[in-house]
Formats: C-alpha cells, sequence, structure tokens
C-alpha cells in the first residue's frame, strides 16, 4: 500500500534537511576547518635537524620542505615532491671565500640592495642581518611566476647561499617555512667574537654639562 506524503510534510523535511546542511557547513568552517589549518601549519613549520659537512653548514629545516637530498658539485638540492604540483625546493650552495672577509663589504650590499629597482625584479626586498652571529642577507624576490627567498651568510672561509621557493605550494606558509628555514643557518668555523655591549658604558655627565658664566 502506497502511503501519499503531503506537500506540508514534504516543506517540512525539506526546511529540517537544509538546516542540517547549514549546521553542518557552519561547523566545518567555524570548528574543524581552523584546527586542520593550524595541524597542517604545525606540521609543515615542524623543523627538522640537516647538516652537510661536505659542505660546511648545518640548519633546521621545515617538514614541509624536507624530502629527496640531490647533492651535486658545490651544493645539494632538497625538495618535497608533490603529484599535482610544482614542489617546494631548497637549493643550497657553498664556495669559498677568497677575501677571507667576515663581513660583506659595502659595495657588494648596496648592489644587492637596489637590484630590485635597477633590474625591475618584482616584489624585490632586502634585509642586511645577523643570522647565528654571522653577516648575513636575505632577499626576496619574484621570478617565472614564483616567489623566492635567498640567503646568503658570509664567514671567513665561506660563503653559503640557500636559494627556496614555496612552488606552487600555499604561498603565505611555505614562504614562512622558507624564511624560518634560512634563519637557522649555521657556517661551520671558528665563532666570530660577540658584539660589545655598550648598554653598560659608563658616560661622564660633567664633559656634556654646561659650564657656568663667570659672575661679573
Amino acid at each position: 500500500m502506497k502511503i501519499a506524503i503531503s506537500m506540508h510534510v514534504k516543506f517540512a523535511l525539506g526546511v529540517l534537511l537544509a538546516a542540517l546542511v547549514i549546521l553542518g557547513g557552519e561547523y566545518f568552517l567555524v570548528k574543524w576547518y581552523p584546527k586542520h589549518q593550524q595541524h597542517v601549519a604545525d606540521e609543515t613549520l615542524k623543523k627538522l635537524p640537516y647538516r652537510n659537512d661536505a659542505l660546511g653548514f648545518e640548519m633546521e629545516i621545515a617538514a614541509g620542505l624536507y624530502g629527496r637530498v640531490e647533492s651535486f658539485p658545490g651544493g645539494v638540492k632538497i625538495t618535497r615532491p608533490k603529484f599535482w604540483s610544482l614542489s617546494p625546493t631548497l637549493t643550497i650552495t657553498s664556495q669559498p671565500n677568497p677575501d677571507q672577509a667576515a663581513e660583506f663589504s659595502p659595495q657588494v650590499l648596496a648592489k644587492w640592495q637596489t637590484d630590485g629597482t635597477y633590474q625591475g625584479i618584482a616584489r624585490y626586498d632586502f634585509e642586511h642581518l645577523k643570522i647565528n652571529n654571522r653577516d648575513a642577507v636575505m632577499i626576496w624576490h619574484y621570478k617565472d611566476r614564483l616567489m623566492y627567498v635567498t640567503a646568503r651568510v658570509i664567514s671567513p672561509d665561506r660563503i653559503i647561499e640557500a636559494d627556496c621557493t614555496p612552488g606552487r605550494e600555499d604561498e603565505d606558509l611555505y614562504l614562512r617555512a622558507c624564511e624560518e628555514s634560512l634563519r637557522t643557518l649555521k657556517v661551520a668555523g671558528p665563532e666570530p667574537p660577540a658584539p660589545s655591549d655598550s648598554s653598560s658604558e659608563v658616560i661622564d655627565l660633567t664633559a656634556i654639562q654646561p659650564k657656568k658664566k663667570p659672575a661679573r
């Protein structure tokens, strides 16, 4: 025997089903998805140690970048294989420092700082900084429809250059993975002397106090 369902019942069931879909979507957007994103970010940024004695450096590489390691003369290429997109890649090279200088020259720094303007490089940015107490630079630039960040660290023995790209992955997340990894670069060799702390320097205030005018 066929049971007839009235239009009112069908409408009520439709409303109930729509409400369940809306509630499920709200739970997905508000509860589950942000936690999932945070979990993905944590797993991507988790640091894994890497050391290469032949090239003279060690660092901590974000897990999202760490994958297949391929050595070549003077360098190493680390790729996280992705079947559906262009993979994140970290390429590190080491070359001798013929000048044995502990810092980059002002001329070289000035050139790197202005390359974006003079060469018309998109999304170019430059930072001169210390990485593990050694003179270093980081350069962000856009090339071949991909974003790159490059770190160069100098020691009296060698110059290490690390070039990292997120590939076609989430640019914000994987660029952060590149930056955090590059900031851990540690070049082999004697540590440079720590900068002196000028905050404890005693200043003779009497030397800068105005002298009293003689009485007339």
